[in-house]
C-alpha cells in the first residue's frame, strides 16, 4: 500500500477551486472535495490508476480527472506525491509557466 502525500501547493489549489465553486454552490464544492480526496485515496492501492498527461507524454507524472479538476501526481517507490490540482479547462503548459513566474 502506497503512502499519499499532498504538497502544500496542490492542497492550496484544491482549496482555491472549492472556494470559487462555493460562491454559487456550497454543496457542489463540498462534493467536489470529497470526490477528489476519495480518488486520491484510491491511489494508495492502485497508484497507476491515473494516466500520463497528453501534454507530457515522456514524463514520470500521471493524472486523475475528477471533473472539473485534473490532479497531477508522481510515484516514488511506495510514496505518491500529489503535485498540482487545476481546473481542466486551463492549459497545462501555460499554467506551469504562470506558476514558475511567481
Amino acid at each position: 500500500m502506497a503512502e499519499v502525500i499532498w504538497t502544500e501547493p496542490a492542497f492550496d489549489q484544491l482549496n482555491e477551486i472549492a472556494e470559487y465553486i462555493a460562491l454559487d454552490k456550497p454543496g457542489a464544492a463540498s462534493t467536489l472535495v470529497e470526490k477528489v480526496l476519495s480518488a486520491v485515496e484510491h491511489l494508495q492501492l492502485f497508484p497507476e490508476a491515473g494516466h500520463v498527461p497528453p501534454e507530457l507524454p515522456q514524463s514520470v507524472y500521471r493524472e486523475l480527472y475528477v471533473r472539473p479538476c485534473r490532479i497531477f501526481y508522481r510515484q516514488d517507490n511506495e510514496v505518491i506525491f500529489i503535485l498540482y490540482v487545476m481546473r481542466e479547462e486551463r492549459q497545462l503548459r501555460q499554467y506551469l509557466l504562470e506558476s514558475s513566474a511567481e
